[in-house]
């Protein structure tokens, strides 16, 4: 049986946020859904980082950073659209 220890935890931070980086890339077409899910992935890999575990933590970062900036595209691009839609 595996006893817990603190590079355990991490690690299961750093997989956490790389699931999340890939959840991130589909739900990045509802913003309601993707905003979420890659702030929490983010959050998750900066602690993964901070803790000691570097590979899967880093790719999970990289991943939820990217998709934070297409999910704030599409949801700046839906909010113009709207807006020119209710002008007209």
């Amino acid at each position: 049986m595996d006893q817990y220890t603190p590079q355990n935890s991490a690690r299961g931070l750093a997989i956490a946020s790389m699931v999340l980086g890939i959840v991130g890339f589909v739900a990045w077409c509802l913003p309601i859904v993707g905003f979420p899910v890659t702030i929490v992935g983010l959050i998750l890999g900066i602690v993964a980082i901070s803790r000691g575990t570097k590979g899967m933590a880093v790719a999970g970062v990289v991943m939820c950073a990217i998709t934070l900036v297409f999910t704030l595209i599409n949801s700046v691009a839906g909010a113009i659209m709207g807006f020119m839609s209710a002008a007209e």
